[in-house]
This record gives structure tokens, C-alpha cells and sequence, in this order.
């Protein structure tokens, strides 16, 4: 078990004490519940809470299990909690602290989990800090980035090398996709997709043959998919048989000690595909090319989208990042410890790169009677623009 460093740990507090007192000078104390900002903060995934003030030490309130969390975490102050009543009489907070404002996880954190919580610390108020933590979280240091390069590596090998040799004529969607997820876990990805996305239920990605790819779902993507059952909505459809001349679209996340990779490959299995499906599936890998140079410090997300779509005439953009009604509104998004992660690139984000960050590209295009082309790889900003970390295939590799 390869434990989170415990310089690597102190880094992301000082950065994000940093952060805070440049965004919010006035702040005091921070608490954080969330698995995986307590994953990033302290290098376990417990039941419990980190408290942060501004002055002096975090400390890791652990519930279940305190034995665990000090197995796996090198981080210096966990102590064990029954309740919040422990943490609160621990911590000792003044009344002056108590009767200011605390920042919490906003976006995550339940109300009824909050009232739990301010039971035992009455903060006279709270504001999210959501978008402070996300912001900290977006550059990844060379120790994350080295995690992103070993998941990037397995997924260019399952997706580029194993998977033709998986496809076969009458196998389901969900034959793939299960053979998928075994084949990923056994080349070490963690077993895990995770979204920040709310409620958002993925087990390996979308897996379609054909049209499948173009079929409705919530979730916020370019591509679609039936999945096992209107109640399970994943993995991809029992019914739907793979026949010579599909078009087999794979948009899958891969991950190492909590860091994800996200990529999609597409293939012609038995036969190639109509020549006007092959120059719109060129087209978007030349836009992913585009895209990719322009990741460098200093580059504004919201330039590079107005850049991209400004230059793509009216045919193209028509069932482009989507389908029909169903289209998304960015060309990629952060990655790190969840898929979808910030910045993105889209309108809005202005924010200058910066040198660490890491994106998926993903222009693709929905065709009918074919289903998705296009492609997806991730991408670290470099100053010589972005260096792609999980391969180099354009896709549409053949399968005959």
C-alpha cells in the first residue's frame, strides 16, 4: 500500500490556507466531509471530519474507522470521535470563532448532516467553499501527476490493444462492457468512476454499438447509452448485439490510487464505415489536436471554446457534442480525483492555465443511422502546450 506523502499532504493545507486568506482574508475555519476532499487532504477515505482553522493545526475527527484512517494516512493529527460532541469539546473553539461564519462543502454536504454537525458547533453562519478547494485541487503536483501517467498508461493499453481482441460478432453491449471492467482491474485501475456530477451512477462509462451511443440519458455528456434497465441506466444493453459494420463507440474512466484518466475510443468492427462518417470522426480528432496546443499557462478556457466553435461552420456544429437537442456546451473538462472536474472548457471560464492542470478533450459528433464519432484523450498543460497521457490513437481502428 503506497501511502499519500506526508509532504505531498502539508503542501495541499499550506496551498489551500493560501488560497483562502487571498480569497476570503477574513476567514477562520474551514470543516470538510466529503470522501474525496478528505482523501485529498489527509490520504484516506474515512467516516469523519477535517477541521481547519486559519490559525494552527488541522486536525482529522475520524468516526469509523480510526484504526484505518492511521494505517493508511501519514497525516500528524488524527484523533477518534463517537459524535461531533467529541470533535467540538477537542477542538475548543473560542466564541468568537464559534459565532462567525464556517466554510463547508456547499455543494456535497446534506442538510440533515449539517444539523447534526451544528448541534455541536453553533457557526452563526456558513459559506461554500466549493469553488476555493476545487481551485486548489486543479493543479496537480508531480506526485498526482505521476498517478495520471500510470492510469493514463493502462488505459491506452486496454482501449488501443486489448479491446479489439475483446470484440466479437452477437456479443451485448453489456458482454463489453463487464469484460471491460474485469480486463481494467486487472491491468490496475482502482475499480472506481467517480463524478462530482449530483447523483450521477456510473459503473465504467458508456459502451454502444451503433445508435446506442446516440440514446438520451441525464447524464451531461456528448454520448448516450440504454444500459441494463430503466433502473439501472449503465454498463450498456443485454439486447443490443454486436453485427459486422457497427460502429462501436467506448467513453470509459481509468484510475490509479484515486486518480482517474478519462478517454474514448471508437472502432469499425467487420467492415469499414460510410466515407462521410470517417471525414466527421478526422474532423473532431483534428479539433482534439487543436485543442491540445492550446493547453498551455497562461491560455483562457473560454478563448479556446469561442476559438474552436467560431471556426466550425453550420453543418459540422449540427449534432456536434451531442445529438439532436441533446448537446453539451463545453470541449473538456478537469480530471483528477473525480472525472469531471474544474476548470472546464467552455464558456465562462476565464481563468487563466496553469502549468499542472489536467483536461479531457472530447469533441465528438452524433451521426444517424452511424451513432457517436470522435475522440477523447487527457491532456497535462505544459508550457509547449498539452501532453497527451493516454495515447495516441485517432480511433476508428478496424476490427475486421
Amino acid at each position: 500500500m503506497e501511502k499519500t506523502p506526508l509532504s505531498e499532504l502539508e503542501n495541499r493545507i499550506e496551498r489551500f490556507k493560501a488560497a483562502m486568506s487571498t480569497s476570503h482574508p477574513d476567514w477562520n475555519v474551514t470543516v470538510i466531509f466529503s470522501n474525496i476532499n478528505l482523501f485529498y487532504f489527509t490520504g484516506t477515505m474515512q467516516d469523519g471530519i477535517l477541521i481547519i482553522p486559519q490559525d494552527g493545526e488541522a486536525t482529522f475527527w475520524v468516526r469509523r474507522s480510526y484504526e484505518r484512517a492511521l494505517d493508511e494516512s501519514l497525516f500528524p493529527d488524527i484523533r477518534p470521535m463517537h459524535s461531533f460532541r467529541d470533535a467540538a469539546q477537542g477542538m475548543n473553539l473560542s466564541k468568537d470563532e464559534l459565532s462567525g461564519t464556517v466554510y463547508l462543502e456547499t455543494e456535497v454536504l446534506p442538510l440533515a448532516l449539517y444539523k447534526r454537525f451544528h448541534k455541536y458547533f453553533p457557526f452563526k453562519s456558513f459559506k461554500p467553499v466549493d469553488m476555493d478547494i476545487a481551485g486548489v485541487r486543479a493543479v496537480k503536483s508531480e506526485y498526482e501527476l505521476s498517478l495520471m501517467r500510470k492510469s493514463g498508461k493502462i488505459h491506452q493499453h486496454v482501449l488501443e490493444d486489448i479491446t479489439p481482441t475483446l470484440l466479437r460478432e452477437g456479443m451485448s453491449e453489456a458482454d463489453l462492457a463487464a469484460q471491460l471492467f474485469s480486463t481494467l482491474i486487472e491491468e490496475g485501475h482502482h475499480g472506481l468512476t467517480r463524478f462530482g456530477m449530483f447523483d450521477t451512477e456510473i459503473v465504467v462509462g458508456h459502451v454502444g454499438f451503433g445508435e446506442s451511443s446516440l440514446y438520451p440519458t441525464s447524464f451531461d455528456g456528448a454520448s448516450g447509452t440504454h444500459g441494463l434497465s430503466p433502473a439501472a441506466p449503465v454498463l450498456g444493453s443485454r439486447n443490443r448485439k454486436l453485427k459486422n459494420g457497427d460502429l462501436v463507440f467506448i467513453d470509459v474512466g481509468c484510475g490509479v490510487d484515486g486518480y482517474n484518466t478519462d478517454k474514448t475510443t471508437t472502432y469499425m468492427f467487420g467492415r469499414s464505415l460510410p466515407k462521410h462518417a470517417i471525414e466527421t470522426h478526422q474532423r473532431c480528432v483534428e479539433i482534439q489536436n487543436e485543442v491540445a496546443e492550446m493547453l498551455k499557462p497562461g491560455a483562457i478556457p473560454s478563448r479556446i471554446y469561442r476559438h474552436i466553435m467560431d471556426n466550425l461552420d453550420e453543418d459540422f456544429l449540427s449534432n456536434f457534442m451531442g445529438f439532436g437537442k441533446r448537446k453539451v456546451k463545453f470541449l473538456g473538462h478537469g480530471i483528477g480525483l473525480l472525472i469531471d472536474e474544474l476548470p472546464v472548457i467552455a464558456e465562462k471560464f476565464d481563468a487563466p492555465l496553469q502549468e499542472g492542470m489536467v483536461f479531457a478533450v472530447e469533441p465528438k459528433k452524433g451521426i444517424k443511422n452511424i451513432g457517436m464519432v470522435g475522440i477523447e484523450n487527457t491532456f497535462i498543460v505544459t508550457p509547449q502546450g498539452g501532453q497527451c497521457i493516454t495515447g495516441n490513437s485517432p480511433g476508428l481502428i478496424p476490427v475486421f
